[in-house]
């Protein structure tokens, strides 16, 4: 018989299994979910509690504008164009290199030797240096540079090349060279800067078409940048892969060229710029009140000073030595600077400039004196006689034309001072004419009074070119004419001395000897300005040999940015 009393496995009426399982999975869903929730807490409670730090990272582009466009990037060349100096400062190196107080320090040379008497150099690269190409840097590189330079064709700086022409080189190995001097010469090393070129790409170029080879548009260097395109708006470089230093931060780094240093500002406001090369006094008001506008000052290696033609018939007071000391004491030099000059600059106590290693602390400063500088004058004879504001003697007025270039802050400065001699009866007409005639049609023929000038001191100290006698005469940069006996005696003893401690004490010597002499008048050292966007970070600048000088310290700078733990951080900065 049937029985139908059991289970049946096919009854709908029975609990499905597909049911039971669906609640299970349902189940699990829940407790996958929970568990997700409960590790994203985790985490996050974890993320909270682990301090972070933003470090810079690699990435981005800087952006600068320069007034002009690119000359000649060569390291032969470069030396009268700001831009040339820029970009070559960046590509090319030489054999040494000059840190912020203008001492000479290895670059590619990992060291070097002297005699005692000064005669001979020898120096040694270091290991494994590359072109921007990867070929090796060798002692054929240094053999080819120094013969390019010493050619009579190469359209050189003459001071530059009339040095190298003077010295023997011998090539000792691939890696040391000796360079034979035929007299005693201390400032050679500061020579030995100048950027090396790659033998191998410029060795078909006669020196006589060094300025205008299409290679000057390519340069091939070993610095820690290297060009990766260019055009006449514009020039991009990047980090070298063959640069043994620190690699920068900042991806690449983008010069555009403007028509002059307003423009350049004109356009960093217009978001076009990351850097502006050089703020001028007349934009720095403005510049100032920019919240996103850094602002790096610093003191170059220059004075402006004013210079007396001592040998001038028409001007014979100017060899009165009270004359020019009254000169001197009636200047407030401190107003002038921030007057004319947006208080760009420090005042001048030595014909060296203050950043320099050679500068002589405790000098006279010749603080602004007026009451000081008439007496000087009146018991120099010099008295208004005539009642007509100007002090004369003999018949003559002590009256003559201040020249200075056309720039608007140099014809503010001779108004000025004229003003400040105004008031001790002294009559300074002030005349500007442009920069190449203040050269040209005043200062190389002797045909002035007395001028404004901005004398650069790059380097080396060396006051040879501007304060010995024997560069009184027409061809040298003595425009004032000073001869002083023991001057010369200082001035050449320390050019032949290689011992740095004597020089230093020659050349304090020379500077007092100066200001109690007085030959011309030093105003003010001048403070370089550079605008860089504050999302630019971790910028510095220090004292400056020149304005080139800025990115010295490029590798640290940053604009991108990432976070790590701090630990992490640690961990790192201790390996």
């Amino acid at each position: 018989m049937y029985d139908d009393s059991g289970p049946s496995t096919g009854s709908l009426d029975s609990p499905a299994p597909t049911a039971s399982l669906g609640r299970y999975i349902r189940w699990q869903v829940l407790i996958a979910i929970g568990g997700v929730f409960l590790l994203t807490l985790l985490l996050g409670v974890t993320a909270f509690n682990v301090s972070t730090e933003l470090v810079p990272d690699q990435g981005g582009v800087f952006r600068e504008g320069v007034a002009g466009n690119p000359q000649y990037i060569n390291p032969l060349l470069c030396q009268t164009h700001e831009i040339d100096q820029d970009l070559c400062n960046l590509l090319f190196r030489g054999l040494t290199q000059l840190d912020a107080s203008g001492r000479v320090v290895p670059d590619l040379a990992e060291s070097w030797s002297s005699t005692p008497d000064g005669l001979s150099y020898t120096f040694r690269l270091r290991n494994n240096q590359l072109w921007h190409d990867g070929l090796p840097i060798t002692s054929d590189d240094i053999a080819f540079t120094v013969e390019m330079l010493q050619s009579p064709e190469t359209p050189a700086v003459p001071d530059l090349a009339e040095l190298w022409r003077s010295v023997d080189m011998e090539v000792i190995d691939a890696q040391t060279v000796r360079f034979v001097l035929d007299e005693s010469f201390a400032p050679f090393l500061d020579y030995s800067s100048i950027g090396l070129l790659p033998k191998h790409i410029w060795q078909d170029v006669p020196p006589a078409d060094l300025a205008t080879s299409p290679l000057n548009l390519t340069p091939v260097g070993s610095g820690p940048m290297h060009v990766v395109s260019s055009s006449t708006s514009m020039i991009r470089l990047e980090p070298s892969p063959y640069w043994g230093g620190k690699r920068p931060h900042i991806s690449a780094l983008e010069f555009y060229f403007y028509p002059d240093y307003p423009s350049i500002y004109a356009a960093y406001t217009k978001g076009e710029l990351d850097g502006i090369s050089h703020v001028l006094s007349g934009d720095l008001p403005l510049a100032k009140d920019r919240s996103d506008l850094q602002l790096f000052s610093a003191l170059e290696s220059e004075y402006v000073s004013v210079v007396l033609n001592l040998k001038n018939p028409d001007t014979p007071f100017f060899q009165d030595r009270a004359v020019r000391q009254a000169l001197f004491y009636g200047l407030n030099r401190e107003r002038l600077i921030a007057d004319a000059n947006a208080g760009q600059g420090v005042v001048a106590t030595s014909p060296i400039p203050a950043n320099s290693w050679a500068y002589a602390p405790n000098l006279p400063t010749f603080a602004y004196d007026p009451t000081r500088a008439a007496r000087l004058l009146d018991e120099a004879g010099w008295i208004d006689r005539d009642a007509d504001g100007v002090r004369d003697k003999d018949g003559r007025a002590l009256r003559f034309v201040l020249l200075a270039n056309d720039d608007p802050v140099r014809r503010q400065l001779i108004d000025e001072i004229s003003a400040d001699w105004r008031t001790i009866g002294v009559q300074a007409i002030p005349q500007s004419v442009s920069f190449a005639g203040l050269v040209s049609d005043f200062l190389a023929p002797r045909r002035f009074d007395a001028a404004l000038v901005t004398w650069s001191i790059t380097g080396d100290p060396d006051p040879f070119p501007l304060w010995h006698s024997s560069q009184a005469g027409e061809g040298g940069q003595n425009y004032g004419g000073w001869m002083n006996d023991e001057a010369d005696t200082l001035i050449q003893d320390a050019r032949s001395t290689v011992d740095r401690s004597k020089r230093e004490a020659l050349y304090a010597r020379f500077q007092q000897l100066f200001l109690e002499d007085i030959p011309a008048l030093p105003l003010y050292y001048p403070v370089y300005t550079y605008g860089v966007s504050e999302r630019v970070k971790n910028v510095q600048i220090g004292p400056l040999n020149t304005p080139s000088d800025r990115f010295a310290t490029f590798a640290d700078w940053y604009i991108v940015t990432r976070r790590v733990p701090v630990n992490q951080l640690a961990e790192d900065q201790a390996k």
